[in-house]
């Protein structure tokens, strides 16, 4: 199953973020920089409809003690271990909105021992740099990224979005 991989690579991630001195959780996959959070969900699949709203919504649990309260995320990274299907990257490459907030990561091909990720990130999240130095530092894992949604190929409807479905 790939799911105990990636619980064990944000693991790893997490344990480099606390050295610079970011505070993490334990139980949720969330990293916390100044007054910011950054969140990372783990997902399969999803209907655009459903990323749509949940990616709209920028919630993450913080748990305080034996308290849980709701914070807003600055930035959400979206960890796949399936591809995620072309309308789901289409829906974020149409929305600025969304795609300033949000990083996709197509982490199949690492899971299955390929030493490589599609990522489409457009945010200025400083931990989502360093996931992705993490994994190319600590993994070896090399990235290809989509054009960000303002290139002519997207907005035509060819190239880049066939490499991540």
């Amino acid at each position: 199953m790939k799911m105990p991989k990636v619980w064990e690579l944000m693991r790893g991630f997490k344990n480099s973020c606390r050295c610079r001195g970011w505070r993490t959780s334990e139980s949720e996959d969330w990293v916390n920089v100044g007054d910011e959070y950054h969140n990372f969900v783990l997902a399969k699949d999803m209907h655009p409809a459903s990323f749509k709203k949940m990616a709209g919504n920028r919630k993450c649990v913080i748990c305080e003690g034996q308290s849980y309260r709701v914070a807003e995320a600055a930035c959400t990274a979206w960890l796949f271990y399936q591809a995620p299907s072309e309308a789901l990257v289409r829906t974020v490459l149409e929305n600025p909105d969304l795609s300033g907030k949000v990083a996709l990561y197509d982490l199949s091909p690492v899971l299955n021992g390929m030493g490589q990720c599609v990522k489409l990130n457009c945010t200025q999240s400083p931990v989502f740099k360093e996931f992705e130095s993490y994994l190319r530092d600590e993994m070896k894992v090399e990235f290809q990224s989509l054009p960000p949604f303002s290139c002519p190929e997207i907005a035509t409807g060819s190239s880049g979005i066939v490499q991540l479905a």
